[in-house]
């Protein structure tokens, strides 16, 4: 009786975290071989929800995936849009700090390192005089165009990133730089040989299951990974296609948000074996031929951010 009870209350259950997306490819033409988008209006735990995605075969030769930064200043993705010559998809995607427009996580085009991931970050109070080291995520694609996620460690003698295929925790000493003889003893790096590739974190999906790394990647303090907003992510599927995710939030009554465990369920949903995290809020904007998806969350409307993920058309 115990077991026929546990199937009744746990399979409507299962059945509600399953969103009904619909292609609406008609309303972003002209769209490439490979490319669809995708959208859901379906409620997140009784919540009011909208939600995009786009997916972009990775093995498609006609299909540029690349970044670009501000090298100093913040562009709205509309912006890029024009600057970038009309590219198929403009998404934001790192973090970063307003003063100095700096990106906060690494930015790889055409396996030239144009931003570092920022490995330390100075104690309080006490403990002023440390320092702790995480190690951020980011999503890259290869020559080969396969995609990988992984955690990185970034610098600027090094041509190629070092990335550990699990996550790594962040560890406390009193030097204001990682002591690259630590890297070996805290696991497995290897060089990431990537083509293109755009950090942010904490990885939200790993084996197409929810497994949330903010704890090693120290993104988000207290219970803040459980908070709603606007949503940027990106996945990539083990049948190889790209996954780019926003979702929209802060208009009570039509779109709350998301947080990190709604959307890595978001990502499952839509078949990501890996996925993770990116800039969200006010930043969280994703462009289809220059077409807005989600309405971003500022009053001033899209925010200028120093770097974008973008799917081009090979000429």
């Amino acid at each position: 009786m115990r077991k026929l009870l546990f199937v009744i209350f746990v399979f409507p259950f299962a059945l509600s975290a399953q969103l009904k997306w619909v292609n609406v490819d008609a309303d972003y033409q002209p769209l490439p071989e490979g490319v669809h988008v995708f959208f859901t209006n379906d409620s997140i735990d009784n919540k009011p929800n909208r939600a995009f995605y786009v997916s972009a075969e990775l093995n498609q030769k006609k299909l540029l995936f690349t970044t670009q930064v501000g090298s100093g200043k913040r562009y709205t993705p509309s912006e890029y849009f024009g600057k970038e010559e009309k590219p198929l998809l403009v998404v934001n995607a790192t973090f970063f700090e307003f003063v100095h427009n700096s990106n906060l996580n690494v930015v790889i085009k055409d396996e030239q390192i144009l931003a570092y991931n920022i490995q330390s970050i100075p104690g309080r109070g006490k403990d002023t005089f440390t320092y702790r080291h995480p190690f951020s995520s980011a999503i890259g694609i290869s020559k080969k165009r396969k995609a990988d996620i992984a955690w990185l460690y970034t610098d600027s003698t090094n041509h190629f990133p070092l990335a550990s295929q699990t996550a790594v925790k962040a560890y406390k000493d009193s030097s204001a730089i990682i002591i690259k003889d630590k890297i070996s003893q805290l696991g497995s790096f290897r060089k990431w040989k990537m083509q293109t590739a755009i950090g942010g974190g904490p990885v939200l999906v790993q084996n197409g299951a929810t497994k949330i790394s903010n704890n090693e990647e120290i993104k988000f303090t207290g219970k803040a990974i459980l908070d709603k907003h606007p949503r940027t992510a990106m996945g990539y599927t083990k049948d190889g296609k790209l996954i780019v995710m926003a979702v929209e939030g802060r208009f009570p009554a039509k779109a709350e948000g998301a947080n990190l465990e709604q959307l890595a369920r978001l990502l499952i949903d839509v078949g990501c074996e890996e996925a993770l995290n990116l800039d969200g809020g006010g930043s969280s904007c994703l462009l289809v031929n220059g077409k807005q998806t989600i309405t971003p969350s500022d009053k001033e409307g899209q925010r200028p951010v120093p770097a974008v993920f973008m799917i081009k058309n090979k000429n």
